[in-house]
């Protein structure tokens, strides 16, 4: 598949602190990517250097093949959309779409094509005629994603654009954004810290941390078979399980024992070679923990406590004492756990992760 940003060697340096280091990302044409980590990660650093917003310390950026590293943002093919509408208070929704291409002397006739296309996608046509005053957060933030659409560009960059809003919204507008993707097919390059909205909206996510891409692939292998342990506990609400422990023998294949209690590796698919005595973290989600009558026939069964039940509607999310650990299990909604009660529990290793806790690297 063809390219339509990519990014070669790039550091971005303020004073002494290295805020991008020597990072390199092919983004394929047509894909929606995300940048997704914690505050002062880097993600909305590189967006600025994509953007043209950051002058970089070293390195170059292309989009669709061409050298945009030392151009100016309005002649990089790009559109922003921020996490602050930046609307012009005092023009119309129909201005505020217009205005970049009346500045651009483009005809009147292109500009009035561009904004009722705009308009029909993102469903603003009754609102054409209002001031942001009169516009709702969810409404304003789809006015300023229709002025990024009216430039008709090949890559849009969006920074954190839902974050200002409530979750009811989010929520809409995060389906609004896919539908959009779907349709428009251009390359989207997407800063949250939300993972919800990385799961859900991106066709592959880049983890980063300290000005570093930890991992980047598709939302599925990320989430099952995360690459160090930082993106294990980043990924999934609640986080995934750790247990620290080692491995040693246990009658003829291996085990993870912590706290006296071992745990088999049965059925764990090992990438790198196992050896008795290392130090790892064997890291299991809350949902492939299986509580009392999930518990199959040949499940390794250990007993824990329930500590404090936390209903959710669909779900129930127990919290377990089990040796020398607090398990988070999630549960079918209809189940109910009273504090105190002593339940069975199997780990499904098939499910789970291995890491080596030296260099926190998945086994």
């Amino acid at each position: 598949m063809n390219s339509s940003v990519n990014i070669k060697n790039l550091s971005l340096d303020f004073g002494a602190v290295n805020v991008l280091k020597s990072l390199d990302l092919d983004i394929r044409d047509g894909e929606f990517l995300v940048l997704l980590g914690s505050s002062g990660c880097g993600k909305s650093t590189l967006l600025n250097c994509i953007a043209g917003l950051l002058e970089p310390t070293e390195g170059q950026i292309f989009i669709k093949g061409r050298n945009v590293t030392w151009e100016e943002p309005k002649d990089r093919g790009i559109g922003m959309v921020f996490q602050s509408y930046a609307l012009y208070p005092q023009m119309t929704v129909e201005k505020n779409l217009s205005f970049g291409l009346r500045i651009a002397k483009m005809p009147q006739a292109e500009i009035d094509k561009r904004v009722a296309r705009a308009a029909e996608i993102l469903q603003i046509q009754p609102l054409l005629k209002r001031k942001p005053s009169e516009l709702s957060g969810g409404q304003r933030q789809r006015v300023a994603i229709g002025r990024a659409l009216v430039r008709d560009v090949d890559v849009f960059l969006f920074d954190e654009p839902l974050s200002n809003l409530d979750a009811k919204l989010r929520a809409e507008l995060r389906v609004e954004l896919k539908r959009l993707h779907q349709s428009l097919k251009n390359t989207m390059i997407y800063v949250t810290h939300d993972q919800i909205e990385a799961l859900t909206l991106a066709d592959r996510i880049a983890i980063m941390k300290n000005g570093l891409i930890q991992q980047l692939d598709n939302p599925d292998t990320i989430y099952n078979t995360p690459k160090n342990l930082f993106v294990a506990g980043f990924i999934g609400s609640p986080s995934m399980n750790f247990l620290r422990g080692k491995l040693v023998a246990n009658e003829g294949a291996l085990a993870v024992e912590t706290h006296g209690v071992r745990f088999g590796l049965g059925g764990y698919r090992a990438g790198r070679e196992m050896n008795p005595g290392q130090e790892v973290v064997l890291g299991v989600r809350p949902e492939h923990i299986r509580v009392n009558e999930d518990v199959r026939a040949g499940d390794e069964v250990h007993e824990a406590v329930v500590d404090i039940e936390e209903p959710m509607g669909a779900d129930n999310l127990l919290w377990l004492k089990h040796a020398g650990h607090t398990l988070s299990v999630r549960v079918n909604g209809a189940r109910r756990f009273k504090p105190g009660t002593k339940v069975k529990l199997a780990f499904d290793m098939g499910l789970a992760s291995l890491f080596d806790a030296a260099s926190e690297e998945r086994i």
